[in-house]
């Protein structure tokens, strides 16, 4: 546990955040690593303390990151060679199931008692080099028994957490074509997509176009993420948020706000989720009743 203090120590900045938003409850995105996730798995006294915690800063938890495993942390690699380095295991090693398996768990903990669901996000299933048959075969299976651990958990709780891969340049899942076909056999009432749309306007040809496609293949959409970036007003962005937040309502539950500093102080994070907030609700896109999470 000796991770939990510095856990912790974060929520005072996002309790900051929140009081210089003026806004009574703000939904947090949080990473914890795996041997901490492990720990609290089992834990349940030290579960209910990171809830008191949250609950005493006034912060909502409704998603959790299991995109990065290595005890830094970080966000989702920009290059192959760092996907390779950086994302291990894949979704070929039971490892990778567990970690998310033990999130779960954590997070039914953390939800507020309203909550009907919440997400993990993790990454598209892994590095596309070297990726081959066999290694379809065995992330099939992990999957498979992630599927079963997720209803057992929705059955033993009474309310689901769903999972969400993330397309990333370097990954299997990456144009909407390859996150279309490696996505085809999943269960699709507990696994969906969860979208960068920094990613998706930058390399991403048709950005809508690749949206609906991945909706008309019957994926949910479970989580989108937006990070306050040089250029992200850009043309091919507002249109991903269209689609997504478009006039046949929401295709997704959760909104995830990510700051563009990668040492933020209660200002930046601030300002960033006001700034993004103010883009959406310019394009009236503005989700109302959403959980809105900043990470």
């Amino acid at each position: 546990m000796s991770n939990l203090p510095g856990i912790v120590g974060r929520l005072d900045t996002y309790g900051a955040v929140r009081a210089r938003l003026g806004v009574d409850l703000l939904g947090v995105n949080l990473w914890l690593p795996p041997a901490l996730a492990a720990a609290l798995a089992v834990e349940s006294r030290a579960r209910t303390r990171l809830r008191a915690e949250l609950d005493a800063r006034r912060l909502e938890v409704v998603t959790l990151s299991g995109a990065p495993f290595g005890e830094g942390g970080g966000e989702q690699p920009a290059t192959e060679t760092q996907a390779a380095t950086e994302t291990q295991p894949a979704w070929t090693e039971p490892a990778r199931r567990e970690y998310t398996l033990d999130l779960a768990r954590i997070l039914l903990d953390l939800l507020d008692a309203e909550a009907v669901r919440g997400a993990v996000s993790t990454i598209g299933f892994g590095p596309r080099s070297g990726w081959a048959e066999a290694s379809d075969k065995a992330s099939l299976g992990i999957l498979r028994r992630l599927t079963a651990g997720l209803a057992d958990l929705a059955w033993q709780n009474g309310r689901a957490v769903r999972v969400g891969f993330e397309p990333a340049p370097g990954f299997v899942l990456d144009t909407p074509e390859q996150t279309v076909a490696a996505l085809s056999r999943i269960d699709r009432e507990r696994l969906g997509v969860c979208l960068d749309l920094g990613h998706v306007a930058r390399n991403w040809a048709d950005p809508a176009a690749g949206i609906e496609s991945l909706t008309d293949a019957g994926l949910s959409i479970i989580e989108v993420r937006l990070t306050a970036v040089p250029g992200g007003t850009t043309e091919p962005w507002r249109t991903a948020l269209r689609q997504v937040f478009g006039a046949a309502g929401p295709l997704t539950e959760y909104l995830t706000l990510l700051s563009r500093y990668p040492d933020p102080t209660p200002e930046q994070i601030a300002a960033d989720v006001a700034y993004l907030l103010a883009e959406l609700a310019a394009l009236g896109l503005a989700p109302e009743n959403e959980p809105c999470p900043v990470r």
